[in-house]
Protein backbone atom coordinates (compact mmCIF):
# COMPACT_ATOMS: atom_id res chain seq x y z
CA UNK A 1 0.00 0.00 0.00
CA UNK A 2 1.41 3.38 -1.08
CA UNK A 3 2.23 5.88 1.63
CA UNK A 4 -0.04 8.98 1.53
CA UNK A 5 1.60 12.32 0.71
CA UNK A 6 0.52 15.68 2.04
CA UNK A 7 1.30 19.23 1.00
CA UNK A 8 3.64 21.09 3.30
CA UNK A 9 1.90 23.01 6.03
CA UNK A 10 3.69 25.73 8.00
CA UNK A 11 1.71 28.57 9.52
CA UNK A 12 4.83 30.55 10.32
CA UNK A 13 6.30 30.32 6.83
CA UNK A 14 7.61 33.65 5.51
CA UNK A 15 7.49 34.44 1.79
CA UNK A 16 10.18 36.62 0.23
CA UNK A 17 7.71 38.12 -2.25
CA UNK A 18 4.26 38.00 -0.64
CA UNK A 19 1.31 38.06 -3.06
CA UNK A 20 -0.90 41.16 -3.27
CA UNK A 21 -4.50 41.06 -2.12
CA UNK A 22 -5.56 41.73 -5.70
CA UNK A 23 -4.36 38.25 -6.62
CA UNK A 24 -6.63 36.75 -3.97
CA UNK A 25 -9.82 38.41 -5.28
CA UNK A 26 -11.35 36.50 -8.22
CA UNK A 27 -11.73 38.36 -11.48
CA UNK A 28 -15.50 37.78 -11.49
CA UNK A 29 -15.98 38.80 -7.85
CA UNK A 30 -18.84 41.25 -7.18
CA UNK A 31 -16.32 43.23 -5.13
CA UNK A 32 -14.68 44.28 -8.40
CA UNK A 33 -18.02 45.46 -9.78
CA UNK A 34 -18.65 47.60 -6.72
CA UNK A 35 -15.09 48.90 -6.88
CA UNK A 36 -15.45 49.95 -10.53
CA UNK A 37 -18.87 51.54 -10.10
CA UNK A 38 -18.09 53.52 -6.94
CA UNK A 39 -14.80 54.78 -8.43
CA UNK A 40 -16.87 56.47 -11.14
CA UNK A 41 -19.60 58.04 -9.02
CA UNK A 42 -19.78 61.69 -8.12
CA UNK A 43 -19.63 61.75 -4.31
CA UNK A 44 -19.37 65.52 -3.92
CA UNK A 45 -22.62 65.63 -1.88
CA UNK A 46 -21.20 63.00 0.49
CA UNK A 47 -17.91 64.89 0.82
CA UNK A 48 -19.80 68.08 1.69
CA UNK A 49 -21.04 66.44 4.88
CA UNK A 50 -17.48 66.33 6.28
CA UNK A 51 -16.19 69.24 8.33
CA UNK A 52 -12.68 70.52 7.83
CA UNK A 53 -9.95 70.47 10.44
CA UNK A 54 -9.17 67.88 13.07
CA UNK A 55 -7.74 64.49 12.34
CA UNK A 56 -7.91 62.78 8.97
CA UNK A 57 -11.08 60.89 8.06
CA UNK A 58 -11.47 57.65 6.17
CA UNK A 59 -12.00 58.13 2.45
CA UNK A 60 -15.78 58.21 1.83
CA UNK A 61 -15.31 56.32 -1.45
CA UNK A 62 -13.65 53.45 0.43
CA UNK A 63 -16.33 53.53 3.13
CA UNK A 64 -19.11 53.40 0.53
CA UNK A 65 -17.50 50.41 -1.19
CA UNK A 66 -17.27 48.53 2.09
CA UNK A 67 -20.86 49.31 3.11
CA UNK A 68 -22.30 48.36 -0.29
CA UNK A 69 -20.32 45.13 -0.40
CA UNK A 70 -21.47 44.31 3.14
CA UNK A 71 -25.13 44.74 2.20
CA UNK A 72 -24.55 42.65 -0.90
CA UNK A 73 -23.34 39.87 1.41
CA UNK A 74 -26.27 40.20 3.84
CA UNK A 75 -24.12 41.94 6.45
CA UNK A 76 -26.05 44.88 7.90
CA UNK A 77 -24.59 45.21 11.40
CA UNK A 78 -21.73 47.71 11.80
CA UNK A 79 -20.01 45.36 14.24
CA UNK A 80 -20.12 42.49 11.76
CA UNK A 81 -18.78 44.80 9.04
CA UNK A 82 -15.92 45.72 11.38
CA UNK A 83 -15.18 42.03 11.89
CA UNK A 84 -15.31 41.29 8.14
CA UNK A 85 -12.69 43.98 7.53
CA UNK A 86 -10.20 41.96 9.58
CA UNK A 87 -10.86 38.40 8.43
CA UNK A 88 -12.19 38.51 4.84
CA UNK A 89 -9.83 39.10 1.94
CA UNK A 90 -12.37 40.81 -0.33
CA UNK A 91 -13.15 43.35 2.41
CA UNK A 92 -9.43 43.93 3.02
CA UNK A 93 -8.93 44.52 -0.71
CA UNK A 94 -11.81 47.03 -0.95
CA UNK A 95 -10.67 48.92 2.15
CA UNK A 96 -6.98 48.87 1.30
CA UNK A 97 -6.30 47.05 4.58
CA UNK A 98 -7.87 49.89 6.56
CA UNK A 99 -10.02 48.90 9.52
CA UNK A 100 -12.58 51.52 10.62
CA UNK A 101 -14.41 50.48 13.79
CA UNK A 102 -18.14 49.94 14.08
CA UNK A 103 -18.77 53.44 15.44
CA UNK A 104 -17.09 54.99 12.41
CA UNK A 105 -19.09 52.76 10.05
CA UNK A 106 -22.37 53.58 11.78
CA UNK A 107 -21.57 57.29 11.83
CA UNK A 108 -20.76 57.19 8.11
CA UNK A 109 -24.16 55.69 7.34
CA UNK A 110 -26.27 57.81 9.65
CA UNK A 111 -24.46 61.16 9.25
CA UNK A 112 -22.80 61.22 5.84
CA UNK A 113 -25.15 59.04 3.76
CA UNK A 114 -28.53 59.96 5.25
CA UNK A 115 -29.31 62.68 2.70
CA UNK A 116 -26.85 62.03 -0.12
CA UNK A 117 -27.34 58.28 -0.67
CA UNK A 118 -30.51 58.87 -2.70
CA UNK A 119 -28.56 60.83 -5.30
CA UNK A 120 -25.97 58.04 -5.39
CA UNK A 121 -28.78 55.55 -6.07
CA UNK A 122 -30.01 57.73 -8.94
CA UNK A 123 -26.54 57.85 -10.48
CA UNK A 124 -26.29 54.06 -10.37
CA UNK A 125 -29.69 53.68 -12.07
CA UNK A 126 -28.65 56.13 -14.79
CA UNK A 127 -25.50 54.10 -15.39
CA UNK A 128 -27.66 50.98 -15.71
CA UNK A 129 -29.82 52.83 -18.25
CA UNK A 130 -26.73 53.69 -20.26
CA UNK A 131 -25.62 50.05 -20.16
CA UNK A 132 -28.98 48.99 -21.56
CA UNK A 133 -30.16 47.20 -18.40
CA UNK A 134 -33.02 49.65 -17.88
CA UNK A 135 -35.06 52.02 -20.01
CA UNK A 136 -37.26 53.74 -17.37
CA UNK A 137 -40.11 53.43 -19.89
CA UNK A 138 -42.03 50.82 -17.91
CA UNK A 139 -42.48 50.60 -14.14
CA UNK A 140 -43.67 47.45 -12.42
CA UNK A 141 -44.96 48.77 -9.11
CA UNK A 142 -45.81 46.89 -5.96
CA UNK A 143 -45.55 47.27 -2.22
CA UNK A 144 -44.69 45.17 0.80
CA UNK A 145 -44.67 45.72 4.54
CA UNK A 146 -41.36 45.64 6.38
CA UNK A 147 -41.38 45.69 10.16
CA UNK A 148 -40.04 48.69 12.04
CA UNK A 149 -37.34 48.46 14.65
CA UNK A 150 -39.86 49.64 17.23
CA UNK A 151 -40.60 47.21 20.04
CA UNK A 152 -43.43 44.92 18.95
CA UNK A 153 -45.22 45.05 22.30
CA UNK A 154 -44.58 48.55 23.73
CA UNK A 155 -45.31 50.55 20.62
CA UNK A 156 -48.26 52.46 22.15
CA UNK A 157 -47.34 52.16 25.83
CA UNK A 158 -47.23 55.92 26.33
CA UNK A 159 -50.83 56.25 25.13
CA UNK A 160 -51.85 53.46 27.48
CA UNK A 161 -50.25 55.28 30.40
CA UNK A 162 -52.13 58.48 29.57
CA UNK A 163 -55.40 56.58 29.15
CA UNK A 164 -55.25 54.69 32.46
CA UNK A 165 -53.37 57.29 34.50
CA UNK A 166 -56.46 58.64 36.27
CA UNK A 167 -57.74 55.15 37.14
CA UNK A 168 -54.38 54.11 38.55
CA UNK A 169 -54.09 57.24 40.67
CA UNK A 170 -57.64 56.70 42.01
CA UNK A 171 -56.77 53.15 43.03
CA UNK A 172 -53.57 54.35 44.72
CA UNK A 173 -55.54 56.89 46.79
CA UNK A 174 -57.99 54.19 47.88
CA UNK A 175 -55.13 51.92 48.96
CA UNK A 176 -53.51 54.74 50.91
CA UNK A 177 -56.83 55.48 52.62
CA UNK A 178 -57.15 51.85 53.68
CA UNK A 179 -53.60 51.93 55.08
CA UNK A 180 -54.36 55.04 57.15
CA UNK A 181 -57.55 53.44 58.46
CA UNK A 182 -55.66 50.26 59.42
CA UNK A 183 -53.01 52.28 61.26
CA UNK A 184 -55.67 54.12 63.23
CA UNK A 185 -57.35 50.88 64.34
CA UNK A 186 -54.13 49.03 65.11
CA UNK A 187 -53.76 49.54 68.88
CA UNK A 188 -52.75 46.41 70.80
CA UNK A 189 -51.06 47.29 74.13
CA UNK A 190 -50.34 43.66 75.10
CA UNK A 191 -47.84 43.18 72.26
CA UNK A 192 -44.57 44.95 71.82
CA UNK A 193 -45.21 48.39 70.44
CA UNK A 194 -44.94 48.13 66.66
CA UNK A 195 -42.89 50.44 64.61
CA UNK A 196 -45.14 53.40 63.93
CA UNK A 197 -46.33 53.84 60.35
CA UNK A 198 -46.21 57.23 58.77
CA UNK A 199 -48.90 57.50 56.14
CA UNK A 200 -47.33 60.61 54.62
CA UNK A 201 -44.02 58.78 54.25
CA UNK A 202 -45.80 55.86 52.55
CA UNK A 203 -47.54 58.29 50.23
CA UNK A 204 -44.24 59.86 49.21
CA UNK A 205 -42.67 56.44 48.68
CA UNK A 206 -45.52 55.27 46.43
CA UNK A 207 -45.33 58.49 44.43
CA UNK A 208 -41.59 57.99 43.96
CA UNK A 209 -42.06 54.40 42.77
CA UNK A 210 -44.78 55.59 40.42
CA UNK A 211 -42.46 58.24 38.95
CA UNK A 212 -39.64 55.73 38.50
CA UNK A 213 -41.89 53.21 36.78
CA UNK A 214 -43.42 55.87 34.60
CA UNK A 215 -40.02 57.18 33.50
CA UNK A 216 -38.95 53.66 32.55
CA UNK A 217 -42.09 53.11 30.49
CA UNK A 218 -41.72 56.54 28.88
CA UNK A 219 -38.18 55.60 27.90
CA UNK A 220 -39.57 52.46 26.27
CA UNK A 221 -42.12 54.57 24.43
CA UNK A 222 -39.42 56.96 23.20
CA UNK A 223 -37.57 54.03 21.70
CA UNK A 224 -40.48 53.34 19.35
CA UNK A 225 -40.62 54.60 15.77
CA UNK A 226 -43.04 57.50 15.53
CA UNK A 227 -43.05 57.35 11.71
CA UNK A 228 -44.15 53.72 11.58
CA UNK A 229 -47.78 52.56 11.46
CA UNK A 230 -49.54 49.50 12.84
CA UNK A 231 -49.97 47.04 9.96
CA UNK A 232 -50.93 43.40 9.73
CA UNK A 233 -47.90 41.46 8.56
CA UNK A 234 -47.91 38.37 6.39
CA UNK A 235 -44.57 37.28 7.85
CA UNK A 236 -45.73 36.91 11.44
CA UNK A 237 -43.12 35.45 13.81
CA UNK A 238 -45.91 34.58 16.28
CA UNK A 239 -48.02 32.94 13.53
CA UNK A 240 -51.19 34.57 14.83
CA UNK A 241 -51.57 37.61 12.57
CA UNK A 242 -50.59 40.31 15.04
CA UNK A 243 -50.48 43.99 14.17
CA UNK A 244 -46.95 45.36 14.23
CA UNK A 245 -45.32 48.76 13.61
CA UNK A 246 -44.15 48.72 10.00
CA UNK A 247 -43.61 50.71 6.81
CA UNK A 248 -45.38 50.23 3.49
CA UNK A 249 -42.39 49.95 1.13
CA UNK A 250 -43.21 50.79 -2.49
CA UNK A 251 -40.77 49.99 -5.30
CA UNK A 252 -40.75 50.03 -9.08
CA UNK A 253 -38.67 47.50 -10.98
CA UNK A 254 -37.61 46.76 -14.53
CA UNK A 255 -35.70 43.62 -15.47
CA UNK A 256 -35.67 42.98 -11.71
CA UNK A 257 -33.59 46.11 -11.07
CA UNK A 258 -34.99 48.57 -8.53
CA UNK A 259 -35.62 51.86 -10.33
CA UNK A 260 -37.38 53.78 -7.56
CA UNK A 261 -38.47 53.37 -3.93
CA UNK A 262 -40.40 55.22 -1.25
CA UNK A 263 -42.07 54.57 2.12
CA UNK A 264 -45.62 55.36 3.21
CA UNK A 265 -47.67 55.08 6.42
CA UNK A 266 -50.72 53.80 4.49
CA UNK A 267 -51.44 50.12 5.16
CA UNK A 268 -53.02 49.85 1.67
CA UNK A 269 -51.54 50.72 -1.71
CA UNK A 270 -54.33 52.81 -3.25
CA UNK A 271 -53.15 56.21 -2.03
CA UNK A 272 -49.45 55.55 -2.67
CA UNK A 273 -49.38 55.45 -6.48
CA UNK A 274 -49.64 59.18 -7.23
CA UNK A 275 -46.99 60.34 -4.71
CA UNK A 276 -44.80 57.44 -5.82
CA UNK A 277 -44.98 58.48 -9.48
CA UNK A 278 -44.37 62.10 -8.48
CA UNK A 279 -41.25 60.94 -6.66
CA UNK A 280 -40.20 59.02 -9.77
CA UNK A 281 -40.54 62.21 -11.81
CA UNK A 282 -38.62 64.24 -9.22
CA UNK A 283 -35.79 61.73 -9.39
CA UNK A 284 -35.47 61.42 -13.19
CA UNK A 285 -37.50 64.37 -14.51
CA UNK A 286 -39.60 61.93 -16.56
CA UNK A 287 -42.55 59.66 -15.92
CA UNK A 288 -42.69 56.06 -17.14
CA UNK A 289 -44.67 55.46 -20.33
CA UNK A 290 -46.32 52.38 -18.84
CA UNK A 291 -47.29 51.44 -15.31
CA UNK A 292 -48.00 47.81 -14.40
CA UNK A 293 -49.61 47.13 -11.03
CA UNK A 294 -52.18 44.91 -9.33
CA UNK A 295 -55.76 45.71 -8.34
CA UNK A 296 -54.68 47.48 -5.16
CA UNK A 297 -53.85 50.53 -7.29
CA UNK A 298 -56.96 50.49 -9.50
CA UNK A 299 -58.84 53.56 -8.27
CA UNK A 300 -60.51 56.36 -10.22
CA UNK A 301 -58.05 58.89 -8.84
CA UNK A 302 -55.05 56.85 -10.00
CA UNK A 303 -56.51 56.19 -13.44
CA UNK A 304 -57.25 59.89 -13.83
CA UNK A 305 -53.68 60.82 -12.91
CA UNK A 306 -52.24 58.37 -15.42
CA UNK A 307 -54.55 59.64 -18.16
CA UNK A 308 -53.56 63.27 -17.57
CA UNK A 309 -49.86 62.32 -17.73
CA UNK A 310 -50.19 60.06 -20.82
CA UNK A 311 -49.26 56.89 -18.93
CA UNK A 312 -50.63 53.62 -20.23
CA UNK A 313 -52.37 52.01 -17.22
CA UNK A 314 -51.73 48.28 -17.21
CA UNK A 315 -53.32 48.39 -13.77
CA UNK A 316 -55.95 45.90 -12.66
CA UNK A 317 -59.12 46.87 -10.85
CA UNK A 318 -61.41 45.06 -8.43
CA UNK A 319 -63.33 42.22 -10.05
CA UNK A 320 -61.03 42.18 -13.10
CA UNK A 321 -60.41 38.45 -12.78
CA UNK A 322 -63.89 37.73 -11.49
CA UNK A 323 -65.58 39.36 -14.47
CA UNK A 324 -63.68 37.06 -16.83
CA UNK A 325 -65.58 34.04 -15.49
CA UNK A 326 -68.73 32.72 -17.16
CA UNK A 327 -70.76 32.85 -13.94
CA UNK A 328 -70.14 36.59 -13.71
CA UNK A 329 -70.89 37.29 -17.36
CA UNK A 330 -74.15 35.28 -17.33
CA UNK A 331 -75.49 36.86 -14.14
CA UNK A 332 -77.98 39.38 -15.56
CA UNK A 333 -78.87 40.76 -12.13
CA UNK A 334 -75.45 42.35 -11.52
CA UNK A 335 -75.37 46.10 -12.06
CA UNK A 336 -72.32 45.68 -14.30
CA UNK A 337 -74.37 43.54 -16.69
CA UNK A 338 -77.49 45.70 -16.90
CA UNK A 339 -78.21 47.26 -20.28
CA UNK A 340 -77.37 51.00 -20.37
CA UNK A 341 -78.87 53.44 -22.86
CA UNK A 342 -76.17 56.06 -23.35
CA UNK A 343 -78.28 58.56 -25.31
CA UNK A 344 -81.20 58.72 -22.86
CA UNK A 345 -79.13 57.87 -19.74
CA UNK A 346 -81.09 55.03 -18.19
CA UNK A 347 -80.58 51.38 -17.28
CA UNK A 348 -82.88 48.45 -18.00
CA UNK A 349 -83.55 45.88 -15.29
CA UNK A 350 -83.85 42.11 -16.04
CA UNK A 351 -87.66 42.50 -16.31
CA UNK A 352 -87.32 45.28 -18.91
CA UNK A 353 -88.20 48.14 -16.57
CA UNK A 354 -86.35 51.42 -17.02
CA UNK A 355 -84.15 52.61 -14.17
CA UNK A 356 -83.99 56.40 -14.45
CA UNK A 357 -81.52 58.82 -12.92
CA UNK A 358 -82.72 60.30 -9.65
CA UNK A 359 -79.63 62.07 -8.41
CA UNK A 360 -75.88 62.08 -7.80
CA UNK A 361 -73.65 61.15 -4.89
CA UNK A 362 -70.26 62.69 -4.19
CA UNK A 363 -67.59 61.34 -1.90
CA UNK A 364 -64.09 62.55 -1.12
CA UNK A 365 -61.05 60.31 -0.67
CA UNK A 366 -58.44 60.72 2.04
CA UNK A 367 -56.23 62.56 -0.46
CA UNK A 368 -58.98 65.08 -1.28
CA UNK A 369 -60.10 63.67 -4.65
CA UNK A 370 -63.85 64.01 -5.27
CA UNK A 371 -65.61 61.10 -6.92
CA UNK A 372 -69.13 61.36 -8.36
CA UNK A 373 -71.61 58.48 -8.74
CA UNK A 374 -74.98 58.67 -10.48
CA UNK A 375 -77.97 57.01 -8.78
CA UNK A 376 -80.56 55.16 -10.85
CA UNK A 377 -83.84 53.74 -9.51
CA UNK A 378 -86.48 51.44 -10.96
CA UNK A 379 -90.02 52.83 -11.16
CA UNK A 380 -91.86 50.00 -9.44
CA UNK A 381 -90.42 46.74 -8.13
CA UNK A 382 -93.53 45.80 -6.14
CA UNK A 383 -94.87 42.43 -7.19
CA UNK A 384 -91.89 41.65 -9.45
CA UNK A 385 -91.35 37.86 -9.55
CA UNK A 386 -87.57 38.38 -9.80
CA UNK A 387 -87.36 40.76 -6.84
CA UNK A 388 -85.79 38.17 -4.54
CA UNK A 389 -83.03 37.53 -7.09
CA UNK A 390 -82.54 41.12 -8.13
CA UNK A 391 -82.40 43.15 -4.92
CA UNK A 392 -82.67 42.87 -1.12
CA UNK A 393 -83.96 46.43 -0.76
CA UNK A 394 -87.41 46.95 0.76
CA UNK A 395 -88.33 49.49 -1.88
CA UNK A 396 -87.39 49.85 -5.52
CA UNK A 397 -83.94 48.76 -6.62
CA UNK A 398 -81.25 51.40 -6.86
CA UNK A 399 -77.81 51.26 -8.44
CA UNK A 400 -74.92 53.69 -8.05
CA UNK A 401 -72.75 54.00 -11.15
CA UNK A 402 -69.48 55.91 -11.47
CA UNK A 403 -69.37 56.51 -15.23
CA UNK A 404 -65.92 58.06 -15.16
CA UNK A 405 -64.48 55.07 -13.30
CA UNK A 406 -66.23 52.69 -15.70
CA UNK A 407 -64.65 54.52 -18.62
CA UNK A 408 -61.20 54.12 -17.06
CA UNK A 409 -61.90 50.47 -16.30
CA UNK A 410 -62.85 49.84 -19.92
CA UNK A 411 -59.57 51.31 -21.12
CA UNK A 412 -57.61 49.29 -18.56
CA UNK A 413 -59.57 46.17 -19.52
CA UNK A 414 -58.63 46.62 -23.18
CA UNK A 415 -54.96 47.09 -22.30
CA UNK A 416 -54.83 44.18 -19.89
CA UNK A 417 -56.48 41.72 -22.27
CA UNK A 418 -54.41 42.57 -25.36
CA UNK A 419 -51.22 40.68 -26.21
CA UNK A 420 -48.96 43.28 -24.62
CA UNK A 421 -51.14 43.41 -21.51
CA UNK A 422 -51.00 39.64 -21.07
CA UNK A 423 -47.21 39.84 -21.30
CA UNK A 424 -47.02 42.60 -18.66
CA UNK A 425 -49.42 40.74 -16.37
CA UNK A 426 -47.25 37.63 -16.51
CA UNK A 427 -44.11 39.72 -16.11
CA UNK A 428 -45.43 41.54 -13.04
CA UNK A 429 -45.36 38.31 -11.05
CA UNK A 430 -41.62 37.92 -11.65
CA UNK A 431 -40.67 41.59 -11.33
CA UNK A 432 -41.40 43.27 -7.95
CA UNK A 433 -42.66 40.03 -6.41
CA UNK A 434 -39.36 38.27 -7.00
CA UNK A 435 -37.42 41.30 -5.75
CA UNK A 436 -39.40 41.26 -2.50
CA UNK A 437 -38.90 37.51 -2.24
CA UNK A 438 -35.14 37.86 -2.59
CA UNK A 439 -35.11 40.81 -0.21
CA UNK A 440 -36.88 39.03 2.62
CA UNK A 441 -35.92 35.39 2.10
CA UNK A 442 -32.48 35.38 0.50
CA UNK A 443 -31.17 38.70 1.80
CA UNK A 444 -32.92 38.39 5.20
CA UNK A 445 -33.84 42.07 4.98
CA UNK A 446 -37.19 41.74 6.75
CA UNK A 447 -36.87 44.23 9.59
CA UNK A 448 -35.37 47.70 9.72
CA UNK A 449 -32.51 48.50 12.05
CA UNK A 450 -33.00 52.24 12.43
CA UNK A 451 -35.62 54.58 13.86
CA UNK A 452 -37.46 57.30 11.92
CA UNK A 453 -38.23 57.49 8.24
CA UNK A 454 -35.08 59.40 7.16
CA UNK A 455 -32.70 56.78 8.49
CA UNK A 456 -34.89 53.90 7.37
CA UNK A 457 -34.94 55.36 3.83
CA UNK A 458 -31.17 55.76 3.97
CA UNK A 459 -30.70 52.13 4.93
CA UNK A 460 -33.03 50.87 2.21
CA UNK A 461 -31.28 53.06 -0.38
CA UNK A 462 -27.97 51.38 0.45
CA UNK A 463 -29.67 48.01 0.17
CA UNK A 464 -31.25 48.96 -3.19
CA UNK A 465 -27.88 50.01 -4.65
CA UNK A 466 -26.22 46.81 -3.45
CA UNK A 467 -29.16 44.78 -4.78
CA UNK A 468 -28.87 46.37 -8.24
CA UNK A 469 -25.12 45.84 -8.41
CA UNK A 470 -25.56 42.24 -7.31
CA UNK A 471 -28.18 41.76 -10.02
CA UNK A 472 -25.80 43.31 -12.56
CA UNK A 473 -23.16 40.79 -11.56
CA UNK A 474 -25.56 37.83 -11.73
CA UNK A 475 -26.80 38.83 -15.18
CA UNK A 476 -23.25 38.42 -16.48
CA UNK A 477 -23.00 42.00 -17.76
CA UNK A 478 -20.16 42.76 -15.45
CA UNK A 479 -16.69 43.13 -16.83
CA UNK A 480 -17.05 43.86 -20.54
CA UNK A 481 -20.11 46.09 -20.29
CA UNK A 482 -18.81 48.15 -17.38
CA UNK A 483 -15.31 48.57 -18.72
CA UNK A 484 -16.58 49.55 -22.17
CA UNK A 485 -18.96 51.98 -20.54
CA UNK A 486 -16.30 53.57 -18.35
CA UNK A 487 -13.89 53.95 -21.28
CA UNK A 488 -16.36 56.35 -22.88
CA UNK A 489 -15.95 58.83 -20.06
CA UNK A 490 -12.30 58.71 -19.02
CA UNK A 491 -9.26 56.70 -18.04
CA UNK A 492 -9.41 54.17 -15.24
CA UNK A 493 -8.09 55.55 -11.98
CA UNK A 494 -9.37 59.12 -12.37
CA UNK A 495 -11.13 60.51 -9.35
CA UNK A 496 -14.30 61.32 -11.31
CA UNK A 497 -14.71 59.74 -14.74
CA UNK A 498 -18.44 59.99 -15.05
CA UNK A 499 -20.42 62.87 -13.64
CA UNK A 500 -24.15 63.30 -13.79
CA UNK A 501 -25.60 66.35 -12.14
CA UNK A 502 -28.86 65.46 -10.45
CA UNK A 503 -30.68 67.89 -8.21
CA UNK A 504 -33.52 65.82 -6.77
CA UNK A 505 -35.49 68.79 -5.54
CA UNK A 506 -34.93 71.16 -8.48
CA UNK A 507 -35.46 68.46 -11.15
CA UNK A 508 -32.20 69.19 -12.98
CA UNK A 509 -31.64 66.14 -15.10
CA UNK A 510 -30.85 65.41 -18.74
CA UNK A 511 -33.76 63.75 -20.53
CA UNK A 512 -33.79 60.08 -21.42
CA UNK A 513 -35.70 59.48 -24.65
CA UNK A 514 -37.26 56.31 -25.97
CA UNK A 515 -34.17 55.43 -27.99
CA UNK A 516 -31.92 55.40 -24.92
CA UNK A 517 -29.87 58.29 -26.24
CA UNK A 518 -26.68 59.17 -24.42
CA UNK A 519 -27.12 61.06 -21.19
CA UNK A 520 -24.99 64.17 -21.08
CA UNK A 521 -23.84 65.66 -17.86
Amino acid sequence: MAKPKFKSYNQGQVSLFPPTLDEKVPKNSPARIINQIVDNLDLSKVIETYKGGGTTAYNPRMMLKVVLYSYLNNIYSSRKIEQALTDRVSFMWLSGNQTPDHNTINRFRSSHLKDSIHEVFTQVVVMLVEMGCLSLEVAYIDGTKIESRANRYTFVWRKSIEKYKERLEEKIHKVLGMIEEGIAQDNNPEDDPPTPFNSEEIRKRVAQINRENRSKEEQKAIKTDSDATFMRMKEDHMLNGQLKPAYNVQISTENQFISHYDFYPNPTDTLTLIPFLNGFENRYNILPDKVVADSGYGSEENYEFMQVNDIEPFVKFNYFHKEQKKAFKKNGFLSQNLYYNVDEDYYVCPMGQHMNKIGKKRCKTASGYTSTATIYEAKNCKGCPLKCLCSNAKGNRRVEVNHNLNRHKQKARELLTCEEGIYHRSQRAIEPESVFGQTKSNKHYNRFRHFNKDKVLMDFAIFAIAFNLGKLHLKGLADKEILCFLEKYGQKGDIILFFIKIEINSKSFSSINNNNQKIAA
